[in-house]
Order: structure tokens, then C-alpha cells, then sequence
């Protein structure tokens, strides 16, 4: 970690010094997630990462910049903007977060020339000294008097116009409203509209100005809390109503934001609303209900994005300032990646001729490189590309397949890559994009570092479960939504890699001599063909929700055919064929030991992308040395995924295992074993094609009810039973 003397003396080390020891910390931070990743079993190319800070993604956000600017795209305006004056930077919209807070609504007297009383309510009485103008709607008749005159601030007593505007609640407070620089966006566009003047009362540092009296030095609060004090000694606050009320605070630090004017670069948005909507249908949405997400943002946006941060560590706009005419100077590419705080510009303003140059001191909005994460990967896959922005092959390369990312990073991730992209390239970054959620602790927040994640770190819980419980968990969870930390579904995941490992210790033996040749329909049997066809119409199934990226819905799908036909099921009806095989034709028992092994191969396919480890464990015991891939991950699903469609076999196979679960629900009701001996097994139906489907399978509805004898009775049937006579169990069943 870095020493605390070296995080404090961060500005006297300058920012490439800083940059060099923030990377050698990195480097040690990504050692420690790629020995987490490669424990949870993440598939990563790892000679294709890359360190958003590094020289590479430097030079090619600092190009970005420049080409955008010389687009248009990109301007620099001393303009209000939102500030956090905990974290001392700018900050734009997306990075806002509303909280609830309790308040007042403080109604307080003004006076006009006259001396006339003028009440107008207020959450921020502490900006007073801000004060520009008082505003009323031109509708409101009881201040229609008031136009063109002026009031007096109380407590700093400086005049300041009355005018009226249509955007004020005639129902809310009094219908007076005081305009401050600033107070809120309502305050902004007054200022512009009505071209008042800046009086700034907050510093950067979050404490009143020298110029605002009493208050000088104070925190907001402190200051809020101080006038009220004066207003009442002076008589001028009349009442306060308590209110709760939403305001805005700074997603990283949930401090509340304000408002100040700087000069800072901005990104146009505002202008191209329309058709940053209109790209989102060029884009396929999982789950599809995010694209509105996305929209909604969009038509909401009220600000351009502010591009500035006054920070030290980040990547620093490749520009200069001319001091005499204020012309921007650019870098070249060929000095890409510079800062300009570290670089003199060679040369004179090529605008006015001056030398008076001084370096921009502000930094990138990370997300402004974030952003580019499509030309990043180019890079990476063509490191010897000039630039991805001038490079005709970037053409074939965006858009890219997909774009993974949880919901929060909408309005940020996918909204700026989304924008940078089309500014550049006139297309969508990606073809497709994947929304998951987060998972919620007991408060009901996410959880993540900065939340504060404690035992439930991945560290913490691979201390307790296999990385496989821990996949299976989180695969568990809809697409886009958020899901509660479940110990029970860890404990479901643990269960699921027991009893996998468990059915292919009992299949192993049996499908050790397995032949690798299809045997033929005649030679499987119907309960044979039966699992050949449900497994089909699961992978069937399985694929298309991966293919629409619904990995819960794939995974419980191999869960129910898992669990249910394969264990339950199958291998519950072949047993006594697998152990007694000499009962049994040859051909029928080496039918079934192809048709487990082929049915287990596909299922650890399924399995594999979700419990990677178990499945590479089994795969290697039993499949590794006859199917020839040294790894189960380096098989495809189109060399075993065969389709098999039995539709005959399966209806017959279906009389037959409603024959066996009526037999185990009466052994069940008397509570015996399900190995106790039938003397005799009735079936009674008068359906032909049952009875031909039983009789087929008469050896094995034998082995599995342990039956000695069985009847077949034609006859219409009505209740199923077992009775015990001489010490022996009959039992009777129908269809």
C-alpha cells in the first residue's frame, strides 16, 4: 500500500512519479485477483489484460480527446457544474446518487425598496450571501406589483432584482423563490436566463468564503445553522415546516453535491439525445427490460457530460492554454501520452504568437477512458495498429460480440461507451448486451468493497465452500436482477457437487467397457431411447437460454433433468440390469452402459461452465483417456451433443415409469423398503399398447419393483393397492 507520507506529499511528487508508484501497487492488487479469478475458475486470456492508467490506454484516451475535439464534439466553458467538495472535484450526472433527508422549509422576511415585507421559503437559508434575484410566476397576482423592482437580502442587506418566471410553483412555499449561485439547477438557469451575477459563497473546500461575513470558514451545515441563529436575533425567521426531501450526494463519498462555476471540458450530449436513444435498438438487451433503463436516462440527462476532474491521479487532457487570448493548444499525436504539467509546449500560441503558455492542471473522468474500452481491446489484439481511431481494420473489429456488466453502470459504462463510439465510428460498440445484478447483504445493499463486504468476501468464502458451490450460487440468480446472499443455496450447490460425484462413481464401473459405436434403435431399449430423447430436448432447451444469456435458466434446466430423469429416474430403473446382467440380452445391457455413457458425457458438458472443477475431476477419471481432449473444457458441444428424437420410445418408456413410481408410492405408504420382495405385481389396463410397452420391459419391471411374479390384467382399473398375505406383498396397479 502506499505510506502515508507518500499519499500526502502526492502533489510535491508530481503526477508521472505518483503514476509509478500507484501502477507498482496495482501490479500487486492484480496478482492478488488473478490468483482469486483462477481459484474461482474464471477463463481469462491473460497476456490480453490491460491497466487503464498504463502508457498505452493513456495515449489512446489522450487521442480520443484530441479527436473528438476537433470534431466538435468536445468544448470548454466556464460553466456551473456539480462539485463534491469532500472529494474536491467536479463530477457529472451519472455519478449522483438521491438520498431521503430530513429538513426545513424556512420562511424568511426580505424587504422590498419600500420596506415592505417579502416572504420567501427556503431549504438553504446559509445561501444567502449568494442571493441574485428573487423569482415569482408572472401568473401569481400577488406579486405582480414587484416587476422591475428590487429586494433587500436580509442579514448581508445587498439589492437584488425581482423578476418573474413561468417555472415557479405558484402552490409551493410562499410563490417567492430566491435564485443563489447556485442552489440547485433551477438557480443555473435563472443565472444564465436573466445574465446575473456570480456570487460564490462555498469555496472548494466545502467552507463559506471570506466575503460572506459570519459565516466565513463554516461548514454547510455550520452555516445553515448559524444564520438561522441571526435570522431569528433579527427577527427575520417568521416559522419552520419540517420536510423530507430528496437530495443529491456524490455516489463515491454520499456527501451531499454543490454547485460552483469553472472552466472545464465538456462532452456534447444534450444536442444528440435522440439519436444516442435511437442506437439502443440497434442493440440486443438481456434482459430486454434494460433497454428502457437505458432510455429513460437518456430522455432524462440535463447536463452535457463534464469531463474535468480536479484530481491528481488520472489521465491528464493533452492540452495547453495560451494565457494572453485563451486559444487551446493540442498535443500532437506523436507526443501521445504527455502531460502537460510535466511537458513545456514547444513553440508560441499559434493563435496570437504569445509564449505565455501554462499547461491544463485537470484530469480525465474515469470513465472517459472506461468509455473506449472497444479501441483498448483493439489495441490489444493489434498492438502494432498506429491508432484505433485511424486504423481501417477497426471497422471489421466494432461492433464487438457482447458486453457484460451489472445494472448500476448503465447510466455510466454502457451510456458513455455507447456515445464515445458512435461520436467516433457511427456504429454501437457491441451486438449484444448482458445486465446482471448485484448480490445483497443483510441490509439490502450490494455487496463490494467499499459497502464493506466482510465474511462475505470471495477470500472468506472459499475458506468454507469449493469454488464450485460458490459458481453454482451466484449462476443461480435471474438475469438483471438482484439476489440475497443465500447460505442455503451454497449449501444446494455443495449438495449438487456431491451427488455428482457420487452418480459418476456408480456409473464408472458400468460404463468402464462401454462401446463408442451407436447401437442401433432396435437394440436400445425404450427406456434407453426414452433418455437419449429427454436429453436432446435439454440441451435443446439449455442452449437457447445461453444463447439469450439466461445462465440461471440454463443451469436449473440441467438441474431437472440431473436430478430428476437421470438419478431419480434412469438410473433407479437400470440397476438391477447393470448388477444382474446375465438376465439380460447383451446387446440390451451393452445398449444401456453406451447410453450412460454417452448421457453422462453430455450432462458434465452442461454442468461444466458452472461447476468447472468437479466435472474437469470426473471427466478425467472416466472419459479423459478414451475420448483423447486433455481437458473437458477443450470439448465441443457439437461432437457430443447428438440429437436423438425417439418420440415412440418415450411414450412407451412413460407407462412403464408411471408403473414403478405407483409400485414405490405403495411400498412408501406402508413404509417399507423399496428392495422388500413383490410376490406378485398386478397391472391392470386394457390399453394394448401398454401392455406391449410393459411386456417389453417385463425383465426389468421385475429387477426394479423386485418382483417375482407379474400379471397383466385387461380390465378397466380404479384403485391402486398392496396387501400383505402369509407373510408375502402383493400389490396391484393400473393405467
Amino acid at each position: 500500500m502506499l505510506k502515508k507520507n507518500e499519499a500526502c506529499g502526492a502533489h510535491a511528487l508530481g503526477r508521472s512519479e505518483f503514476i509509478k508508484i500507484c501502477l507498482e501497487e496495482t501490479h500487486h492488487v492484480e496478482q492478488e485477483f488473478k490468483q482469486l479469478w483462477q481459484r474461482m475458475g474464471l477463463s481469462i486470456e491473460w497476456d490480453k489484460c490491460y491497466s487503464t492508467i498504463s502508457a498505452s490506454t493513456r495515449a489512446i484516451s489522450q487521442e480520443s480527446f484530441i479527436e473528438l475535439y476537433n470534431k466538435g464534439f468536445i468544448y470548454r466553458a466556464y460553466e456551473p457544474a456539480l462539485y463534491c467538495t469532500t472529494c474536491r472535484t467536479s463530477v457529472a450526472q451519472a455519478e449522483l446518487d438521491d438520498i431521503e433527508q430530513d429538513s426545513f422549509f424556512n420562511d424568511i422576511v426580505f424587504h422590498d425598496e419600500r420596506g415592505n415585507d417579502l416572504i420567501i421559503g427556503t431549504t438553504r437559508p446559509e445561501l444567502l450571501p449568494s442571493c441574485v434575484a428573487l423569482v415569482y410566476n408572472p401568473a401569481d397576482t400577488r406579486y405582480q406589483h414587484l416587476k422591475g423592482m428590487n429586494a433587500i437580502v436580509p442579514l448581508f442587506g445587498h439589492r437584488v432584482p425581482i423578476v418573474e418566471d413561468e417555472s415557479v410553483d405558484i402552490d409551493k412555499g410562499t410563490g417567492l423563490v430566491m435564485c443563489c449561485t447556485f442552489g440547485d439547477k433551477a438557480d443555473i438557469a435563472w443565472f444564465k436566463k436573466f445574465k446575473l451575477p456570480y456570487k460564490q459563497s462555498i469555496g472548494f473546500d466545502g467552507r463559506w468564503m471570506a466575503d460572506t461575513g459570519v459565516l466565513a470558514g463554516l461548514t454547510c451545515h455550520e452555516a445553515r445553522k448559524k444564520v438561522l441563529e441571526e435570522l431569528t436575533k433579527a427577527t427575520l425567521l417568521l416559522r419552520q415546516k419540517p420536510i423530507t426531501h430528496a437530495v443529491n450526494v456524490h455516489e463515491r463519498c454520499k456527501r451531499e453535491i454543490e454547485y460552483v462555476a469553472l472552466s472545464q471540458w465538456f462532452l456534447k450530449i444534450l444536442p444528440y439525445k435522440k439519436e444516442l436513444i435511437a442506437l439502443a435498438d440497434s442493440i440486443a438487451w438481456y434482459p430486454s427490460f434494460m433497454k428502457a433503463r437505458y432510455t429513460n436516462w437518456v430522455e432524462n440527462i440535463s447536463w452535457d457530460w463534464c469531463l474535468s476532474r480536479q484530481r491528481l491521479y488520472g489521465i491528464p487532457f493533452p492540452v495547453w492554454h495560451c494565457a494572453s487570448c485563451g486559444h487551446v493548444l493540442l498535443a500532437t499525436p506523436e507526443m501521445l501520452p504527455v502531460d502537460p504539467q510535466e511537458t513545456l509546449y514547444k513553440g508560441t500560441c499559434t493563435n496570437c504568437s504569445s509564449t505565455d503558455i501554462k499547461p491544463d492542471t485537470d484530469v480525465m473522468d474515469t470513465w472517459n477512458t472506461s468509455s473506449l474500452t472497444p479501441y483498448l481491446c483493439y489495441k490489444y489484439f493489434n498492438p502494432a495498429a498506429i491508432s484505433p481511431f485511424r486504423d481501417p481494420r477497426i471497422t471489421s473489429f466494432i461492433p464487438m460480440s457482447m458486453r457484460p456488466q451489472a445494472h448500476d453502470i448503465i447510466r455510466t459504462w454502457a451510456f458513455y461507451t455507447i456515445t464515445k463510439v458512435w461520436m467516433h465510428h457511427a456504429t454501437v460498440p457491441w451486438k449484444e448486451i448482458v445486465i446482471s445484478g448485484h448480490v445483497l447483504g443483510d441490509a439490502q445493499q450490494k455487496l463490494s468493497k467499499s459497502q464493506g463486504g466482510g465474511k462475505l468476501t470471495p477470500e472468506a468464502l472459499l475458506q468454507q465452500y469449493p469454488a464450485d458451490v460458490i459458481r453454482f450460487w451466484t449462476a443461480s440468480g435471474n438475469l438483471g436482477y438482484d439476489i440475497a446472499f443465500s447460505e442455503n443455496q451454497l449449501k444446494i450447490g455443495l449438495k449438487l457437487v456431491t451427488k455428482l460425484w457420487n452418480a459418476f462413481r456408480f456409473t464408472k464401473e458400468h460404463i468402464a467397457s462401454a462401446s463408442t459405436e451407436v447401437p442401433t434403435p432396435d437394440a436400445l431399449s425404450s427406456i434407453n431411447q426414452w433418455l437419449l430423447h429427454e436429453v436432446s430436448v435439454c440441451f435443446a432447451e439449455y442452449k437457447t437460454h445461453l444463447d439469450q444469456n439466461e445462465f440461471g435458466l440454463a443451469l436449473h434446466r440441467i438441474e431437472t433433468f440431473f436430478w430428476t430423469s437421470f438419478c431419480d429416474t434412469y438410473i433407479e430403473l437400470v440397476k438391477h440390469q447393470l448388477f444382474q446382467a446375465q438376465a439380460y440380452a447383451p446387446e440390451t445391457v451393452a445398449a444401456t452402459r453406451w447410453t450412460l455413457s454417452t448421457v453422462g458425457m453430455r450432462i458434465l458438458q452442461m454442468y461444466a461452465p458452472y461447476v468447472p472443477y468437479v466435472t474437469e475431476a470426473i471427466y478425467t477419471i472416466i472419459y479423459r483417456a478414451s475420448l483423447g481432449h486433455a481437458s473437458l473444457h477443450q470439448t465441443k458441444f457439437t461432437e457430443h451433443q447428438t440429437l436423438f428424437v425417439f418420440a415412440d420410445g418415450v411414450q412407451r418408456a412413460q407407462v412403464v415409469i408411471a408403473i414403478v413410481e405407483q409400485v414405490r408410492k405403495l411400498k412408501t405408504e406402508k413404509q417399507l423398503s423399496l428392495k422388500v420382495e413383490l410376490a406378485r405385481l398386478e397391472i391392470v389396463t386394457d390399453n394394448i399398447d401398454a401392455q406391449y410397452a410393459l411386456r417389453e420391459q417385463e425383465q426389468l419391471l421385475k429387477g426394479v419393483t423386485q418382483a417375482r411374479e407379474i400379471v397383466f390384467v385387461s380390465s378397466t382399473f380404479s384403485t391402486a393397492d398392496m396387501t400383505e398375505r402369509d407373510g408375502a406383498w402383493y400389490a396391484v396397479v393400473g393405467l
